[in-house]
């Protein structure tokens, strides 16, 4: 496994759509592409989509297929995980996809301010309430989406945590921010989108527990 896995690693490096920065480097000086992915790397000024935590990038590669005309970039530290997406990605040969391995901690010194049309978050760890702070959705995050995000950016989260839902509703409202769509049960509640069509490997295997997917999306 841990050779597999270093395999991934050397292979991923070389696609021209991944980029990676170290945890120390990113603390010194900002990403070369900080406020130029558009100019720069996708060579077009299409809104620009942000995936945390993207895992495999089941939802990045989908969106994008959906979604030519914008530009998506999956954000993960874990360079085994989206090799899956990425080999996707070389396959489709699509050209409105890039990944980037850093810490989401950072994600403010990779991009510049009002560059990120939207943030999607798809079925993160959701965080024991003893570890609140490490939380995609708590202030700490939150403040450094501000930074990045367009006014009136959107961000997106899609979950099964009850706890991680119900927390995120409460941020949305202490914040202050605007709630534009709520669901406490897709397959229930929606008709036949993009919120639903797109299932994960993990949203897959809480569907087979019988556990209820919710979605929300709320505007800075």
């Amino acid at each position: 496994m841990a050779r597999k896995k270093l395999q991934r690693f050397e292979d991923i490096k070389s696609f021209s759509f991944y980029l990676e920065t170290g945890y120390f480097t990113l603390q010194k000086q900002a990403f070369p592409l900080k406020g130029k992915w558009r100019k720069d790397f996708f060579k077009n000024y299409n809104p620009l989509i942000v995936e945390l935590a993207c895992g495999k990038a089941e939802y990045t590669v989908e969106m994008a297929q959906h979604f030519p005309n914008k530009n998506f970039i999956g954000v993960d530290i874990k360079g085994d995980r989206m090799w899956v997406g990425a080999n996707k990605v070389k396959e489709l040969e699509l050209k409105n996809v890039a990944f980037l391995r850093v810490p989401i901690g950072l994600i403010e010194h990779c991009f510049d301010e009002n560059e990120v049309d939207e943030i999607w978050i798809i079925f993160p760890d959701p965080q024991p309430k003893s570890r609140v702070s490490k939380r995609l959705t708590s202030p700490r995050f939150i403040n450094r989406y501000l930074k990045i995000l367009k006014p009136r950016g959107l961000i997106h989260l899609k979950t099964d945590d009850d706890d991680l839902f119900n927390y995120t509703l409460e941020i949305i409202k202490n914040f202050n921010f605007k709630l534009i769509d709520c669901n406490y049960d897709i397959y229930k509640e929606r008709g036949d989108d993009i919120i639903t069509q797109i299932q994960t490997f993990y949203e897959q295997i809480w569907l087979s527990q019988g556990k209820t997917i919710k979605y929300l999306a709320f505007q800075i």
